[in-house]
């Protein structure tokens, strides 16, 4: 049995991260109590490996029990012959208190006594002893949730062999930008598809829109263009360890030149790095 211990700060991403395991096939279990681990017996573990040959079990500020004494029980545990990796997750304080402040959800440390700064604060150490016994102490202070799912299953699958992940999104700048992106391209100076009326309805990926927008010269231009930029800028990241990049691109409503001009890209940038995401965020 291999089993993934997810911990870290609240706000962090651990929910995306156990959402992306149970992608990649764990049985996963949120908010397991820490009394619970500290009874788990090996020998229990070990006969379910064909029941259940992938496990992954949340534990953070919530869980009850010995924070202290936590690394000692995985030490325990591993050397009992299992098969055992903690991953924490942290994000800056800053960009915690603005989650929360844009989800209005409820920190777990917090009550009429605790504001959530403290709450925060006091979360962080805590969790200390966790982050401490972790073999990978992932930030994801400049991560959105794309690339946070990346993050995980590079870890557990190992470094794509195709190098560099990428992820090409499309948005609408009147609905505002998209958060950490590594380029941003504005193609609202192309002919815009909404005001011929039989395409309104369309998006980008409509055979109606395309055919439009590729009878335009400046669209290939527009392509050919920032296909060039990234070809050349791309692996000067790759050289830099980065596993993944995204760029983002933008017309007026999201829905028809971006779109479009997004699924190009991937398209192209596919036969050279195989990890290759879209993500059109304006489409339902």
């Amino acid at each position: 049995m291999k089993i993934i211990v997810v911990s870290g700060l609240s706000g962090s991403g651990k929910s995306v991260a156990l959402g992306m395991l149970e992608d990649l096939d764990y049985y996963c279990i949120d908010n397991l109590p820490l009394a619970l681990l500290a009874t788990l017996k090996p020998q229990t573990l070990q006969h379910r490996d064909e029941e259940f040959p992938l496990l992954a079990v949340s534990i953070d500020a919530r869980s009850r029990g010995d924070i202290a004494g936590f690394p000692k029980r995985i030490a325990e545990l591993r050397e009992a012959g299992l098969d055992i990796q903690v991953l924490f997750f942290q994000a800056d304080r800053d960009v915690i208190l603005r989650r929360y402040s844009e989800t209005r959800r409820k920190h777990p440390l917090t009550d009429a006594n605790t504001p959530l700064a403290e709450a925060i604060d006091r979360e962080h150490e805590l969790m200390q002893p966790i982050a401490d016994s972790a073999e990978r102490v992932i930030d994801t202070s400049r991560s959105n949730i794309h690339q946070l799912r990346e993050l995980v299953r590079s870890h557990l699958q190992g470094q794509n062999e195709e190098g560099l992940s990428l992820l090409f999104q499309s948005f609408g700048f009147k609905y505002g930008m998209p958060d950490a992106v590594d380029f941003v391209f504005d193609v609202r100076c192309l002919p815009n598809p909404h005001w011929q009326e039989e395409l309104r309805i369309q998006t980008g990926r409509d055979a109606g829109v395309v055919k439009y927008l590729e009878a335009q010269e400046d669209t290939k231009k527009m392509l050919d263009d920032i296909s060039r930029f990234l070809e050349h800028w791309l692996p000067k990241f790759q050289a830099e360890d980065r596993a993944y990049v995204t760029v983002a691109i933008g017309c007026t409503g999201g829905k028809h030149r971006s779109v479009y001009i997004v699924e190009q890209l991937a398209a192209r940038f596919r036969q050279h790095y195989p990890t290759t995401l879209v993500r059109h965020t304006e489409l339902p």
